[in-house]
């Protein structure tokens, strides 16, 4: 991997994991500037020591940008006033976008003599402030080496090259939906555990070291459910949101995945009572209240 000449780096987007992303860039050397329309999340990151801006147009014509955004739309209206002016050599979307947003996005940066690369993540909060995320990217192979100094500083070279641009967003969802999944089945499994009179967390770390087993079971229920902190940092509404993206996704080249829906739709109904702010965690309070301290929605948690 060639060194970048000039090590300037914008994070569009400083919530909890763009703001973490940006200090890992700062603190691996590069001179990071954050943007974000919130005033809370850009005093947030000056606070670790990231210069910051309220002006996204200032940014225009910066070598190296990272993309971390609610939503494609959002990537749309943003991308195009990063190339509004001559200077940019790589855009790193770790947006959870849409694949067809990322073609039009790439094809674009390539009209203005730069790259653009989907690249959602996983790893969490922990990841992005340690610089070990992973990701999925989609990109040319051209794109994919301009982008690397940055992708490596954010992931520690813990990335899949998927495919064409959009193949990592296809991927990423195909990722969040499977874990959707996971998380409401383990929750009924255990909620029969525990009508059974078994201990949730035996029978988690039993399931966890056979063929039943997953990150969800072995980690995300033990840490986060049956202790009732439900504080992962990845809202409800995200979840939500992902599942019912893979799906639409899907369905937009004529696949029907029956299962999945079936999730996508127990993912709107938990959202529904729940709200967009909650942890995601706390699918586990919608599909198996009994086993979570704190109990179904709208009741009072345990004591």
């Amino acid at each position: 991997m060639n060194e970048p000449q000039n090590r300037r780096v914008a994070v569009i987007g400083l919530g909890a994991m763009g703001g973490a992303m940006a200090a890992t860039l700062h603190q691996a050397g590069w001179d990071v500037t954050g943007f974000d329309p919130s005033e809370a999340a850009r005093t947030a990151a000056e606070k670790s020591g990231i210069g910051t801006t309220d002006s996204l147009s200032s940014l225009a014509g910066i070598p190296y940008a990272v993309l971390s955004l609610p939503a494609a739309g959002i990537v749309e209206t943003t991308v195009p006033q990063l190339l509004a002016e001559p200077g940019t050599t790589a855009i790193i979307d770790t947006t959870t976008s849409e694949p067809a947003t990322s073609k039009r996005m790439a094809e674009l940066a390539e009209i203005h003599g730069a790259a653009f690369i989907d690249a959602p993540v996983s790893g969490g909060r922990d990841g992005a402030a340690t610089g070990t995320l992973s990701a999925f990217v989609g990109a040319t192979d051209t794109a994919l080496a301009a982008a690397e100094p940055v992708l490596m500083a954010l992931t520690g070279g813990n990335y899949s090259h998927i495919g064409g641009p959009g193949s990592g967003n296809v991927v990423k969802l195909l990722n969040n939906i499977l874990a959707a999944a996971n998380l409401a089945s383990v929750g009924e499994a255990l909620g029969v555990a525990k009508a059974y009179g078994i201990n949730p967390a035996t029978a988690a770390a039993s399931i966890s070291g056979a063929s039943g087993g997953s990150k969800v079971s072995a980690s995300m229920y033990p840490n986060w459910v049956l202790t009732g902190s439900h504080d992962s940092g990845f809202s409800m509404g995200l979840m939500a949101r992902d599942a019912a993206l893979a799906v639409d996704v899907a369905e937009q080249i004529g696949e029907k995945p029956a299962l999945l829906a079936t999730v996508a739709n127990q993912w709107q109904e938990a959202l529904a009572a729940l709200g967009p702010k909650a942890d995601f965690t706390e699918i586990a309070r919608a599909v198996a209240p009994a086993i979570t301290p704190a109990g179904a929605p709208g009741s009072t948690p345990a004591a």
